[in-house]
């Protein structure tokens, strides 16, 4: 019976680091980047992962399109300039995790902030002589 017991405590630990990154419905507002972080971040195992993640990959690519096509338009400084060819949209927003989660005070900014500060900070434009 103690061995049971201590296996239960050691799933329990194993899965917290899980639980505490689980997407939430509430993460759908997409009020912050921390809730973007979490959705980016969903596993097919969460109950709402593929969701998560769907919502995730169009509120970046439309953000991103939408950026894009402002600053073509306004031909004013660029936040950020995608290098040619463009990373994959995985392989962009797994950074984007990474880099939110790395400094606490990014997942509390605007998710579309924090996107576009990732962005300009990873891909940033070269200076104009």
């Amino acid at each position: 019976m103690k061995l049971k017991g201590c296996t239960v405590a050691a799933t329990l630990v194993l899965l917290a680091p899980c639980a505490a990154h689980a997407a939430t419905e509430a993460n759908f507002a997409a009020g912050t980047t921390g809730d973007l972080v979490e959705l980016c971040s969903a596993t097919p195992d969460n109950a709402i992962g593929t969701a998560a993640v769907n919502f995730c990959e169009g509120f970046a690519q439309g953000a991103v399109s939408v950026e894009m096509q402002n600053q073509a338009a306004f031909r004013g400084p660029r936040l950020f300039c995608m290098p040619n060819p463009p990373p994959s949209r995985n392989e962009a927003l797994s950074e984007f995790v990474k880099w939110a989660r790395a400094s606490p005070d990014r997942v509390s900014t605007s998710s579309t902030d924090g996107l576009f500060r990732f962005l300009s900070e990873r891909y940033p434009c070269p200076q104009s002589r």
